[in-house]
């Protein structure tokens, strides 16, 4: 299996979770703005990344590739149907590495056929973060994913707690990923470190 910058991938969702995150230690992270703001965006990923550089992480930027490329960032994540309208040969040939969410085999195959430094499956388990129409994929389909792109590197994300998260890198997933069981929590500097303690036991 290819190695991922770390096991644990949270997302955020400001440039002051990212700073968090990696001040915490965290050396693969995600800034997922939804915003529409095109000024506020830049300056966000901007700082993001420097935060990332002064710490030594990788950051990952969900969806905006154009100001990803402009501003340097080393990787883009794109969702299903943000994959309609990016330019894949341009981040390819940028050099950036690139993400994809798949949640069935169709998708799958669609990804697989980009080429991405490594492809996220969820939900794992129920979310209540966004209302979704997959089902959850449950433990099995990660093993079984893992084995199929094997060396490919497989994000588990989707209803993953601290405690679980164990269970997804046992059945084969390089890296597991969270979003609320980490900056909603309202201590995330403290729940990072129980994340790592419960990745290093095995959940126990």
């Amino acid at each position: 299996m290819n190695i991922l910058p770390d096991e644990l991938y949270p997302i955020a969702s400001t440039a002051v979770e990212v700073t968090v995150a990696v001040r915490s230690g965290v050396r693969f992270i995600q800034l997922r703005n939804k915003s529409e703001d095109q000024a506020y965006l830049r300056s966000e990923i901007r700082t993001a990344l420097q935060s990332c550089t002064s710490f030594g992480a990788m950051l990952v930027v969900n969806d905006h590739w154009e100001i990803a490329l402009e501003e340097g960032a080393p990787y883009i994540h794109l969702g299903q149907e943000d994959l309609k309208t990016a330019d894949i040969a341009r981040i390819h040939r940028a050099g950036v590495k690139l993400g994809v969410s798949t949640h069935d085999h169709m998708e799958l195959g669609k990804a697989r056929a980009l080429q991405p430094a490594y492809i996220a499956l969820g939900p794992i388990w129920e979310t209540t973060l966004k209302v979704m129409p997959w089902r959850p994929q449950g433990i099995n389909r990660v093993k079984l994913w893992s084995d199929l792109l094997n060396p490919m590197p497989l994000v588990a994300i989707g209803g993953i707690t601290a405690e679980r998260a164990p269970t997804c890198r046992m059945a084969g997933a390089a890296a597991v990923s969270a979003v609320s069981d980490i900056f909603r929590n309202g201590d995330p500097v403290s729940q990072i470190q129980h994340w790592r303690e419960c990745l290093k036991s095995g959940g126990a």
